[in-house]
């Protein structure tokens, strides 16, 4: 499965000064390359991030156009994106959260609100739900 283009969607466009992020749950498995070497355990859960771009921002759309109902959905696509950005193998990999704090989601809700249409939705409040679920830790 190629995943070359898929892997810009696991990049921000602008991660500097990032006020919310995208949290996933990943377990690798560990595979030394020398002769002689293992790891106990061979598995390692982890918590992989990506900074969420500002809203109206190139990239702002990766909830939408990614996440929950794009290529990240699939999980064994995610998995073998995972792996080509940590060079490891992954075993699972899980959308968790959007972790951000108060000014942030305002931003995301104005913005959401100036253009409905683009998500199919009556209102910010199903926007949100339709794609995060109840997936938004405000901090």
């Amino acid at each position: 499965m190629d995943t070359t283009d898929g892997l810009a969607s696991l990049r921000p466009t602008d991660p500097d000064g990032a006020t919310a992020r995208y949290v996933f749950q990943v377990e690798v498995r560990l595979e030394p390359d020398a002769g002689g070497l293992w790891t106990d355990p061979n598995r390692v859960e982890t918590t992989l991030y990506r900074a969420a771009d500002e809203p109206g921002t190139s990239g702002w759309l990766f909830f939408r156009d990614t996440l929950w109902r794009g290529e990240l959905a699939d999980e064994r696509y995610f998995r073998t994106a995972v792996e080509d950005e940590l060079g490891c193998p992954v075993v699972s990999a899980s959308f968790s959260e959007l972790r951000t704090d108060k000014a942030y989601l305002d931003g995301l809700k104005s913005t959401i609100a100036e253009d409905l249409t683009l998500f199919n939705a009556d209102s910010v409040s199903e926007v949100l739900r339709k794609y995060l679920g109840s997936s938004v830790h405000v901090e």
